[in-house]
């Protein structure tokens, strides 16, 4: 069985001509955890999205040094860029939500602070989650052999989360009372509209829901309420719902 070779995304500062200089945390996981050698090889990622194999011509403590062999041609990055603005969560979901979106394509990710969030960060637990959540979709990312490294923003409010919406050229919330009604939009529907390189903002709200207020504010400031299925989701569960049937529309079934 030949097995798939390591990925690691290297900044742009580190491409020189025809030599590529890893350094950090992923010189431990090369020599410590891969036990990788001179002459292995691996795939390193450019910011720019692009990916090349790399044979490993010289490795220290501190830095690892590979030769590129060629450029891969290779298409794995949505056809849509979606953001996911998760309303914050308990616990560690958001952990699950920022894994599991990475894998399943996500551009980016806003966390935001609703009205019915139970976490409250201060400025010093901020930094230290977005450390965190950065090491976390770049293993991620590795993980399903991603070119991109998805985006994290800083925790903004709902009045942020509505300003930064003028970057984006389609706006959606989950709403579950949308599901209630005869008239509801559903995302499929959504789904038939969208066009290849739009950029998409998705909101989720945390455990609770959206309050009203919130919903009406939404609304006065063109966000869409979605339903996503008959089913009421978890806010954990919505994020990913939306990713997996955009990546089966616009993957699978229109663009393949």
């Amino acid at each position: 069985m030949v097995l798939a070779l390591q990925r690691y995304f290297v900044p742009v500062t580190n491409w020189k001509t025809d030599v590529v200089y890893i350094t950090g945390d992923d010189v431990h996981h090369i020599s410590r955890v891969m036990r990788l050698q001179d002459g292995d090889q691996i795939i390193c990622n450019h910011p720019e999205g692009k990916a090349a194999t790399c044979e490993i011509i010289s490795l220290t403590k501190d830095s690892v040094q590979a030769t590129i062999i060629e450029w891969l041609n290779e298409s794995v990055e949505l056809p849509i860029d979606v953001t996911i603005a998760q309303g914050l969560p308990k616990s560690d979901k958001l952990d699950y939500v920022l894994q599991k979106g990475t894998e399943l394509g996500a551009a980016a990710f806003i966390p935001f602070k609703a009205e019915r969030s139970v976490v409250v960060w201060d400025a010093k637990k901020m930094e230290k989650k977005l450390n965190r959540y950065t090491k976390i979709v770049k293993e991620a990312s590795e993980q399903s052999h991603r070119t991109k490294i998805p985006q994290i923003m800083p925790v903004l409010t709902v009045a942020g989360l509505i300003e930064e919406a003028a970057n984006y050229d389609v706006l959606l919330f989950a709403y579950e009372e949308e599901a209630k009604r005869e008239d509801h939009q559903s995302f499929g529907t959504i789904l038939n509209k969208l066009r290849k390189d739009q950029r998409i903002l998705v909101c989720i709200g945390p455990e609770g829901g959206f309050s009203q207020g919130e919903v009406n504010q939404l609304k006065e400031n063109k966000f869409l309420p979605v339903r996503l299925g008959p089913r009421i989701l978890r806010t954990e569960t919505a994020p990913l719902y939306v990713l997996a049937s955009i990546s089966y529309h616009f993957e699978e079934l229109r663009w393949v």
